[in-house]
């Protein structure tokens, strides 16, 4: 079954190639081979072998809804491309292919990614328009007018559309987190502007039209655009840390640091170079109106506002004892409530879609596990919310899936979510269907969801929330204490799908050859083996060419002379001498239980038990499981337990953030020192974080939420705003003082003077942010912590800006009598 080439010969003056072809194209060449001739009578292959085109050997199966089996296949994009791309592609090719396909025949997707995706753009997506929408209506409210607030609220688009161009540049797609990102800037995006928009308009005011008003807008704008500056570029630096994160948490919150600050970067360029300019071109002075100085010249709202504010923050101006009290009662507070906080890394995506791992007795065959399979997905199918589900048994034709034929990989297809019953949530569905599938007689059962899945079995290897790791060097002693720990952990609260992996129970047909016994027949190992694995296994001896397409030509033993043990003593084992040896006279065929798998990490072996977390968070829930190990299993001198998957992504997240969140807020302080010149007025600005953390801190708790790497993004982003609020005041203070205002009136009028731009910034960006934390679509899940997180924090530190810092001013404010001097 070979070409050969016999280079060249001369004929005339031109060179002819020799070449012989002896492929075989087809059967009836293989069976035309001869094999010996025998006085001239060539005894053929066909005459010692059935020849025919099979399949190979089956080790995987692919059903659906429990009535028939079909072909499946899986699309996986090349790593740096498109996902919506891609699939956008793939969806054309399969119209074509389903146009060419013969009648009866049809591709139909059961799985998709672009639902996932194209709803989790959508739920952060409505987020946004609904977000500009309540910020331009805060804007109406605040500033009283029309054409301040139309300067305002254009720096929301630009500031969108210079993100997106950033983002086209650096390749980052739109995703749930740099659309998330854009969400949460929204408020923040104004905040520059608004300063500026609201300096013009109170200095035009004012001026009652006794100036030109482009010198009204350039002396107005001069005055804040340096605490603006400084202001947006700590708010970029505090999402430092989100750059440095490393693995997945870093692939995941990297896309919203960098829209967080092309927008806010953005922002910045509209309000120094654009706001001056649209300023002078849509704004005007109003007419004089008579009244109190701070009150007189704003609108209602304002106006309304200000006759509650005022005796506020004089009283807490001269008691400023009482001041310190209500700061120190909020840090209070928030030290009580942070220890209830549970952890964990992220809460769980709800991708639309349930997978269900069947995980069967090792010793299974192909054909029990897809019946045992196929009465799954019949009970499944009576499930009103459940429409299909399609299970994949064993291995793929492809590479993509290893898993042995006692594995099962069911995909089940949900209806729409107003059509459920009871369930609110895709995790109540689980337990639902956990309820109704009921239990399966030697089967282990595991919910997860495709993505999830993949994420979890990168982590660790295997499919489930979290893995416990028991190390080891002897195989017997890893299982019994793996399901000692198995015990263990199903008693802990929270504890579902627990399962350690199955190390043992595989019969098999162990072969030991006798070597004194194959010494007398001159026969080596070697040939024993090689015998025995064609004969019972199989070896390709070459290839058939139909085209472009390659056949393998699979040699093995008819099965009636290879499918029990007493047929395999039976195969002979050629000797040196020509003699023909039964196996049986050189070796012994047994049959035990052995081991199924033996896993090893950094060379020492090691065995894995999984489960997900149900109804609590993981980290509370490791802490518990670790007592609980310590407390009722012994290990033996040199076996270790180590705690894996999606708590180590968490602790792993928050070591890094330990270490550069202080660097974050070195180089802040150091930013604030620069603008200010005054450790004194740099602390009190500092002041703003730990107020504005324990607003976060109680609002986790009381929505019931963990804390979590979005919660920690959502800390991060209330540093900056917190803090650009408080320069802005301290700002303005300053000036006051260098005007010669005495400190206590200083103190007041500067709050009345900032309580707008103070409570515009603050309430756009709650309620910016506002959509996210209602949300219920799939992706809320990710983005509600951080919502949760900002919109409490601003409450604490909006308190503070307002009432807090204005009382205690005094203690931290510089020393304008040397600058007065000097003047």
């Amino acid at each position: 079954n070979l070409n050969v080439g016999a280079q060249f010969i001369e004929k005339n003056a031109e060179e002819f190639i020799v070449r012989s072809v002896g492929l075989a194209h087809n059967i009836e060449d293989l069976e035309n081979i001869v094999i010996k001739a025998e006085d001239g009578i060539p005894i053929y292959l066909k005459e010692l072998a059935d020849i025919r085109t099979g399949g190979a050997i089956r080790r995987g199966v692919q059903t659906r809804n429990g009535i028939e089996e079909v072909v499946a296949g899986m699309v996986i994009k090349l790593y740096g491309t498109n996902s919506s791309t891609v699939i956008g592609q793939v969806e054309e090719k399969m119209r074509e292919i389903n146009n060419i396909l013969p009648e009866g025949i049809k591709i139909v997707p059961y799985y998709e990614q672009k639902t996932l995706v194209e709803a989790c753009v959508n739920t952060v997506t409505d987020a946004l328009f609904q977000g500009i929408i309540l910020v331009t209506l805060v804007l109406l409210v605040f500033m009283g007018s029309f054409r301040p607030s139309l300067v305002v609220a254009i720096s929301i688009p630009f500031s969108i559309l210079f993100a997106m161009i950033g983002m086209r540049y650096l390749n980052i797609s739109a995703n749930l987190m740099s659309f998330g990102g854009l969400a949460i800037a929204i408020g923040m995006m104004v905040d520059g502007t608004i300063v500026m928009v609201e300096n013009v308009d109170r200095m035009l005011r004012e001026s009652n039209g006794g100036e030109a008003r482009i010198h009204v807008v350039a002396r107005a704008c001069k005055e804040v655009v340096r605490p603006i500056v400084f202001a947006i570029s700590i708010i970029v630096v505090v999402f430092l840390p989100l750059f440095a994160l490393q693995g997945v948490e870093g692939k995941t919150f990297r896309p919203l640091a960098f829209a967080v600050a092309l927008a806010m970067f953005g922002s910045l360029v509209f309000a120094i170079f654009l706001a001056p300019v649209l300023s002078n071109m849509l704004m005007r002075s109003p007419r004089r109106k008579e009244g109190k100085t701070g009150e007189s010249r704003e609108n209602a709202v304002m106006r309304f506002l200000m006759r509650i504010y005022r005796p506020v923050v004089t009283y807490f101006v001269k008691k400023r004892g009482l001041a310190v009290t209500l700061a120190l009662v909020l840090i209070l507070i928030g030290l009580l409530v942070f220890p209830r906080l549970g952890s964990e890394f992220t809460p769980t995506l709800q991708e639309g879609t349930i997978v269900m791992r069947l995980t069967m007795a090792p010793s299974i065959s192909l054909t029990e596990s897809t019946n045992i399979t196929q009465i799954v997905e019949r009970r499944l199918m009576k499930i009103p919310e459940v429409s299909g589900a399609v299970t994949r048994i064993g291995r793929g034709e492809v590479g993509a899936h290893t898993d042995p034929i006692n594995s099962a990989e069911m995909y089940v297809l949900l209806k729409p979510k107003e059509e459920w019953r009871s369930a609110e949530t895709q995790q109540d569905l689980e337990e639902l269907i956990r309820e109704e599938v009921g239990d399966i007689p030697g089967v282990l059962v595991n919910f997860t969801q495709p993505i999830q899945m993949t994420v979890d079995e990168l982590l660790e290897g295997v499919r489930a929330e979290l893995a416990i790791k028991l190390f080891g060097d002897d195989l017997d002693v890893l299982k019994s204490k793996a399901d000692e720990i198995v015990s263990v952990i199903q008693n802990v609260p929270g504890a579902a799908d627990v399962q350690a992996d199955q190390v043992s129970g595989t019969p098999q047909l162990l072969i030991k050859v006798d070597r004194h016994a194959i010494a007398r027949y001159g026969v080596n190992v070697s040939d024993v083996q090689e015998t025995i694995r064609a004969a019972v296994g199989g070896e390709t001896a070459g290839q058939i060419f139909e085209g472009i397409r390659r056949f393998d030509i699979l040699v093995r033993f008819d099965e009636n002379y290879r499918n029990t043990p007493e047929a395999i003593q039976e195969i002979l084992i050629p000797a040196p001498n020509g003699v023909k040896v039964p196996l049986v006279q050189l070796a012994t065929v047994e049959e035990i239980i052995g081991p199924r798998q033996i896993t090893r990490e950094n060379n020492s072996r090691f065995i894995t038990i999984q489960c997900n977390v149900v109804g609590r968070d993981i980290g509370s829930f490791v802490e518990e499981g670790q007592k609980a190990i310590e407390a009722n299993v012994e290990l033996p001198p040199g076996y270790l337990v180590t705690w894996g998957g999606q708590f180590r992504l968490q602790q792993e997240a928050n070591k890094r953030l330990a270490v550069v969140i202080p660097i974050t807020l070195l180089i802040i302080f150091l930013l604030l020192f620069s603008s200010f010149n005054s450790l004194k007025n740099t602390f009190l600005i500092l002041l703003n974080i730990p107020l504005a953390l324990v607003g976060g801190v109680v609002g986790l708790w009381l929505t019931g939420q963990n804390l979590s790497v979005p919660s920690s993004v959502g800390f991060i982003a209330l540093f900056g705003i917190a803090l650009e609020n408080g320069m802005v005041l301290v700002t303005y203070l300053n000036q006051l003082l260098k005007d010669g205002i005495k400190m206590d009136e200083a103190s007041v009028k500067g709050a009345l003077l900032r309580l707008r731009p103070v409570l515009m910034t603050a309430v756009t960006t709650a309620l910016g942010l506002i959509p996210l934390l209602l949300s219920t679509g799939t992706g809320s899940e990710v983005q509600r912590p951080l919502a949760t997180v900002v919109i409490g924090g601003l409450v604490t530190s909006t308190i503070l800006t307002l009432l807090v810092i204005p009382a205690i001013y005094k203690w931290f404010a510089i020393d304008v009598t040397v600058e007065a001097q000097l003047d």
